[in-house]
């Protein structure tokens, strides 16, 4: 006989903000989806120059809290837990947030730190490619709005880092001029993202091995949409992308057109969502790098992440 546990989990990004109502059964390490859904608020706007919240920011994020509070309640879930990631850490107002999420659903949002970011996204990632055919050990990286994690395991953690590129916070920093992002980027541009990224690259190594790894799992909304456009969906599809395949030749190829793209030109592909389209450049260029420092032939790219690692650890108490 199994015990499922009705839990609410949300995660609170740099870009979007997304809730998961779901029955739990940590024994059996099952987890069923009663609603799933992201909003992008881009809470971290403007945290890198500014090392504060914006005040349309956080009301943005409070306007998706409440919707969310209305379906936590109509579900009738058991426990609630909110996590809160690199926007939040950087802020210097971030009591603020705290004090609107409390007053909102309830509960103590938790600003957790890289390395326990790290640990939630490698839970969700891998609890359903554990019994599988893919080599281990996993290398799961979560390419995120203002930061990225790179987590190396079997069955559990063995190595963690997170650092501070992610796809709005290279966006705000090279591609910015006077309010207004650079459209197509120059190709100075691209190459001083680049270097940003190669030196968070480095960092990485020195905590957590690149290289070696018997599969590269990728996780969130940049690789998510990456394969979306890889496979070619008329329109967002999260079974068909769940557990794809993309090569490297594929994701250097979205990267070229991406770059080379304007904006309209990237609004107007079906599966790209439009709190994205200015920053699916930067993103698509974070993950290139990452799979040819590392070596993977391919990314599988998973549609579970920290949400359900959040999910399973709020239903183990």
């Amino acid at each position: 006989m199994t015990a499922t546990t009705r839990v609410a989990a949300i995660d609170c990004g740099t870009n979007s903000i997304r809730l998961l109502v779901a029955d739990v059964d940590p024994v059996a390490g099952t987890l069923t989806d009663l609603d799933r859904r992201m909003t992008i608020v881009r809470l971290g706007q403007d945290v890198d120059r500014t090392g504060r919240l914006a005040p349309q920011a956080l009301e943005r994020t409070f306007a998706a809290c409440r919707e969310y509070a209305a379906v936590i309640t109509r579900l009738g879930a058991e426990r609630v837990r909110f996590v809160a990631t690199s926007a939040s850490r950087d802020a210097d107002n971030r009591d603020e947030f705290v004090r609107g999420v409390r007053d909102i659903l309830g509960v103590e949002p938790e600003v957790v730190t890289g390395a326990e970011e790290a640990n939630l996204s490698f839970t969700g990632a891998t609890a359903e490619l554990t019994g599988g055919d893919l080599p281990r050990p996993f290398l799961v990286i979560d390419i995120g709005g203002g930061s990225t994690e790179f987590v190396v395991g079997d069955h559990e953690v063995a190595a963690a880092r997170s650092v501070d590129i992610g796809c709005v916070r290279l966006t705000e920093r090279h591609l910015v001029r006077d309010g207004e992002i650079v459209d197509p980027p120059t190709p100075e541009a691209v190459t001083a993202i680049r270097a940003d990224i190669e030196a968070a690259l480095d960092l990485a190594a020195g905590h957590v091995p690149l290289t070696g790894a018997g599969a590269l799992v990728g996780l969130a909304g940049s690789v998510t949409t990456i394969a979306a456009i890889a496979l070619d969906l008329p329109a967002y599809d999260s079974e068909a992308v769940h557990h794809s395949r993309i090569p490297l030749d594929t994701v250097r190829a979205i990267t070229r057109r991406l770059l080379s793209s304007t904006h309209a030109e990237r609004a107007a592909i079906p599966t790209l969502h439009p709190g994205r389209v200015d920053v699916i450049a930067t993103g698509a260029l974070i993950l290139q790098s990452v799979m040819e420092r590392t070596g993977a032939a391919e990314v599988v790219v998973s549609e579970h992440d920290i949400l359900d690692g959040i999910a399973f650890g709020t239903a183990r108490g």
